[in-house]
């Protein structure tokens, strides 16, 4: 490939991360590239709770336009942050193989968190819905940034602590010490994938970006996106699923939740890896037909 591949980017530490990480891989097969910063929606609005902001790719409408723009030939996300349904005329060049994909208490620094009442922070409608089902005592409050924005708000509260995504943390070398795993809280479809999109038309940056996809990583993901995209489900619906590859099988857990966290639902399947390509719409749908559309419909209810 003659031309340079221009690499737009979230200007947050940890999107820059995932932006330098793609570069080296281009760059390692002997392609050239720039990177191309710039601030979403998402970044600007820093007191929203993302709920409330009422639009689906919050994080990820800014770089789409300046994919259709010609402005940059490839953006670099959280996979997690991506609407199921791309924009007309994008498509997705590649998944990363994944990182850390749990989420992560981080409790304040000078406390000792006695979760049952704990105050905590989050922005995650999806984190307060399955803390909350835990641990229905406890006050959780709007917690947005980025990353180090977060950590440093948790230190300046009076919060007992906060949840974080252990990828995020962990990437930049922020997780601290006493952070503990949450192997309990079931994560965000893809959470932890990082993901290429370009435009459908740019075959060259296609084939420069094919070899970075891994495949494992690709078929989780999208099995994962479509119990989310099946259940009609957003930033606004508190909604996680993870598969997983475990030997010659996909191990599959979902679950959808009431936000204040008294209804969840949830299912789990394991079948074959040559089988599972269906598995995300097919247990999506099992949890429509038991009920699941009704808690959609409450949530919508909300915020109509």
């Amino acid at each position: 490939m003659n031309r340079k591949i221009r690499i737009g980017t979230r200007d947050s530490k940890l999107a820059l991360w995932q932006a330098h990480t793609v570069q080296a891989l281009l760059e390692a097969r002997h392609i050239s590239t720039e990177l191309v910063p710039v601030k979403s929606e998402g970044d600007l609005d820093l007191v929203t709770p993302l709920y409330a902001m009422g639009v689906q790719g919050v994080f990820t409408k800014t770089l789409d336009a300046y994919l259709l723009s010609d402005k940059i030939d490839i953006a670099v996300h959280s996979l997690k942050d991506v609407p199921t349904q791309f924009a007309q005329g994008l498509m997705q060049a590649a998944v990363l193989k994944r990182g850390p994909v749990h989420d992560i208490f981080v409790p304040h620094p000078s406390k000792t968190s006695t979760h049952g009442h704990a105050v905590i922070g989050t922005g995650s409608v999806r984190r307060k819905a399955q803390w909350l089902n835990r641990y229905p005592d406890a006050r959780i409050d709007n917690l947005r940034g980025n990353v180090q924005t977060r950590l440093q708000k948790l230190a300046d509260s009076d919060w007992d602590g906060a949840i974080f995504a252990a990828a995020g943390l962990e990437r930049i070398g922020l997780r601290p010490e006493y952070a503990q795993d949450l192997d309990w809280m079931l994560p965000a479809p893809s959470q932890g994938a990082v993901m290429i999109a370009c435009r459908a038309t740019d075959g060259d940056t296609l084939e420069a970006c094919a070899p970075l996809n891994d495949a494992d990583t690709a078929l989780c993901v999208q099995i994962e996106r479509d119990f989310l995209k099946t259940l009609m489900g957003g930033c606004s619906t508190p909604i996680s699923a993870y598969a997983e590859l475990i030997g010659d099988t996909i191990r599959f857990r979902g679950n959808i939740l009431s936000t204040d966290g008294k209804e969840k639902m949830e299912i789990e399947r394991t079948v074959p890896r040559a089988e599972a390509s269906g598995i995300g719409f097919s247990t999506a749908q099992e949890l429509l037909e038991q009920g699941a559309d009704r808690i959609v419909q409450s949530i919508r209810n909300l915020g109509a």
